[in-house]
C-alpha cells in the first residue's frame, strides 16, 4: 500500500507510541473518528497562536470543515488580521532567550512589540487596523448598533482590500472563520490591544461603549449555538492553553443543564494541548476528569490531555487530519493496517 498521499498520517502512526506522542496520535484518531461520523469541532485557543502563525494549517482546516466554531482570546482574534495586514514586517528573534534589558529595550524604539521570538511592527499593524476599526465603532456610536466584539472583525478583515494583504490570505485563519460564518466568541475581549484602544475612544467620548456587546451576552448568545453545533453525533471540544479562551465556552453545558434547567448534550469529545502543569487550583493545568465533577464532561467522554507544545502539535494533528478529509478510505486502511 503506498501512503504518498497520507504521510503525516504515516509517520504519526508509526512513531508516535508512547507517552505524549501517544497522547497525540489516540487524539487525532478520536477527531478523525468523531468528523468522519458526522460530529462537529469546536476549538478554543489561549496563548499568543495568531502570532505563532497557526493559520498556516488552521485555515485550510475552517475550509475543509475540520472546525465548526471558536472560542479565542481578543489577543488571538486581532494578531491574525496583523499577519494578513503586516506579515512582510515582523521581525523574528531566534536568539531572544539570550535578550538583555537593553536589547528589549531597542526593540521597544523600534517600535516593534515582541512575543517570544517574533515581533509585531505598530505602524503597520496596530495603527494601520486603527485607521479602519474605528470608523466603524464611531458609525456604531453614532446609529446605536450593537454588535459582539468578533462581528466587527468579521466584516473588518473581509473589507481588507487585495492589495493591501502582506500575508498570504489563505493562511489567515480569521478570514477563513469570517468567509465561512463560523459562530465564534472571544470572551474577556477587554485584555487585547484593540480592547485597550477602544477602552480610549470610549473614554474621550468618541465611542458609546454599549456598541460591544457583554460577555453576559456571548454566553447567552452561546446557548442556541452550542445546540446548533450539538446536533446529531455532537461537538467536540479542542483546547490549545487554558484560561478565559477554553473556561468560557466549556461551561456552556453546564449553565444550560443547571442554569436554564433544559436538556443539553455533554460535549463529545475533549482534547488540551498544554504544558502547564497540573498544580493546585490551576484550570490549565487541570486534568480532564476534573472537569467531569462541574459537569462539563462524563466519564464516556473521549478525553486526552497533550503536554507538549501547540505549536508543534496541533499544526501535526491538522495536516494529519487534512490528509484523512482528502483520502478518506486510504486513511482508515493505514488506520486498520498500523494498529
Amino acid at each position: 500500500m503506498s501512503h504518498t498521499e497520507l504521510p503525516i498520517l504515516d509517520f504519526v502512526l508509526r512513531n508516535y507510541k508512547n507517552f505524549n506522542a501517544r497522547a497525540t496520535r489516540d487524539a487525532l484518531l478520536a477527531y478523525w473518528r468523531h468528523i468522519e461520523a458526522g460530529g462537529r469541532m469546536f476549538w478554543a485557543m489561549g496563548g499568543a497562536m495568531s502570532s505563532a502563525q497557526l493559520g498556516i494549517s488552521l485555515a485550510p482546516a475552517i475550509r475543509a470543515g475540520l472546525v465548526h466554531g471558536l472560542s479565542v482570546t481578543g489577543a488571538n482574534l486581532e494578531e491574525s488580521l496583523f499577519r494578513l495586514v503586516a506579515h512582510d514586517h515582523y521581525r523574528d528573534f531566534p536568539d531572544y532567550r539570550y535578550f538583555r534589558k537593553e536589547d528589549d529595550t531597542r526593540i521597544l524604539e523600534a517600535q516593534m512589540r515582541r512575543v517570544t521570538d517574533t515581533s509585531i511592527p505598530e505602524d503597520e499593524a496596530f495603527r494601520a487596523v486603527e485607521k479602519i476599526i474605528v470608523p466603524m465603532w464611531q458609525d456604531a456610536t453614532r446609529t446605536g448598533r450593537r454588535r459582539f466584539w468578533h462581528e466587527y472583525f468579521y466584516d473588518l478583515i473581509q473589507a481588507v482590500e487585495p492589495q493591501r494583504h502582506s500575508g498570504p490570505p489563505d493562511q489567515s485563519w480569521l478570514l477563513a472563520a469570517a468567509r465561512a460564518r463560523l459562530p465564534l466568541v472571544t470572551p474577556g475581549y477587554e485584555d487585547s490591544t484593540f480592547g485597550n484602544i477602544f477602552a480610549s475612544y470610549v473614554k474621550s467620548g468618541e465611542c458609546d461603549a454599549g456598541i460591544v456587546k457583554s460577555g453576559i451576552e456571548y454566553m447567552a448568545w452561546f446557548y442556541d449555538r452550542y445546540r446548533e453545533l450539538s446536533e446529531g453525533p455532537g461537538v467536540g471540544f479542542f483546547q490549545i492553553g487554558g484560561g478565559i479562551a477554553g473556561d468560557f465556552p466549556i461551561c456552556v453545558v453546564p449553565s444550560i443543564k443547571y442554569d436554564l434547567q433544559q436538556p443539553v448534550k455533554p460535549w463529545a469529545y475533549f482534547c488540551q494541548i498544554s504544558d502547564s502543569t497540573t498544580s493546585y487550583g490551576s484550570y490549565s493545568g487541570a486534568t480532564p476528569n476534573e472537569k467531569i465533577t462541574w459537569d462539563k464532561l462524563t466519564a464516556a467522554t473521549p478525553m486526552f490531555v497533550i503536554e507538549s507544545d501547540a505549536t508543534i502539535v496541533a499544526p501535526l494533528m491538522l495536516d494529519a487530519l487534512l490528509e484523512c478529509q482528502r483520502h478518506p478510505a486510504a486513511a482508515n486502511a493505514l488506520i486498520a493496517a498500523v494498529r
